[in-house]
C-alpha cells in the first residue's frame, strides 16, 4: 500500500468534488434524462480518466505535456465541445412550456446510454488537464523507496475508484430530485443555467494557459 495513500485520497476527493465541465455535463444530462443518463455520463467521464491513466503509464501523456502544439489543439477542441454542448442546452431551453405542461409534471425523455457515455468520455478525452494531473499530482505521492510503476498504478486506480463512487452518488442525487427537475419550468431554468455554465467553462478552457 502506498505510504501517502490517505493524503492522496484527500486531494483526490477535493479535485473530484470541485465543480467543473464534467459536473455541469452530468447535471445537464441528468436534467434531461434522469438518474440513468447522469450515471452513464459519469461512467463516460471515468472511462476518459482510465484512458489518460493508461497513457500516463506508457508515457504518452508525457509527450502530450511536452508538446505545446498538441496540448493547444486538444484544449481548443475541448473548449469548442463544451461551448457546443452549452449552446445546445440553451437552444433546447428556448421552448416555452404550455399551460397544460405547467400544471402537471412531464417526465423528461430518457437519454440514450450510448450518447450520455460518449459525451462524458469526450469531455474527459478533450481535457488535457486530466493528463497533467497524472503527470504532476500522482508522482508527488510516490515515495523514493516505493516501486514507481506499482505505486503509480495503485494511486491511479484509487483516483478512478473515487470518481466512480462520486458519479454514482451524484447520479442518485439527481434521480432523487427527478420529480422537481422534470417540471418544465424548472427543467428549462436548469438547462439555461447549465448551458451558460458549459459555455463559460468552454471559454475559460480556451483562454487558460497550460
Amino acid at each position: 500500500m502506498p505510504h501517502q495513500l490517505v493524503p492522496f485520497l484527500v486531494v483526490t476527493a477535493v479535485l473530484t468534488l470541485t465543480p467543473g465541465p464534467d459536473m455541469a455535463l452530468v447535471l445537464r444530462n441528468g436534467i434531461a434524462g434522469g438518474r440513468r443518463a447522469a450515471w452513464w455520463t459519469g461512467l463516460g467521464c471515468c472511462a476518459g480518466i482510465t484512458v489518460y491513466a493508461a497513457a500516463s503509464a506508457v508515457g504518452l501523456a508525457a509527450v502530450l505535456a511536452a508538446s505545446a502544439t498538441a496540448f493547444l489543439v486538444i484544449k481548443l477542441a475541448g473548449a469548442a465541445y463544451l461551448v457546443y454542448l452549452g449552446a445546445m442546452a440553451l437552444w433546447h431551453s428556448r421552448r416555452t412550456p404550455t399551460t397544460a405542461e405547467t400544471t402537471a409534471d412531464v417526465p423528461a425523455a430518457p437519454a440514450s446510454r450510448r450518447l450520455s457515455f460518449r459525451q462524458g468520455l469526450l469531455s474527459n478525452l478533450l481535457n488535457p488537464k486530466i493528463a497533467l494531473i497524472f503527470l504532476t499530482l500522482i508522482p508527488q505521492f510516490v515515495s523514493p523507496d516505493e516501486p514507481a510503476f506499482t505505486t503509480t498504478a495503485t494511486l491511479a486506480a484509487v483516483f478512478l475508484l473515487v470518481a466512480v463512487v462520486w458519479w454514482r452518488l451524484f447520479s442518485l442525487a439527481v434521480g432523487a430530485l427527478g420529480g422537481a427537475m422534470s417540471r418544465p419550468r424548472v427543467r428549462t431554468a436548469l438547462e439555461r443555467v447549465t448551458g451558460v455554465v458549459l459555455v463559460g467553462l468552454g471559454i475559460r478552457v480556451a483562454l487558460t494557459r497550460a
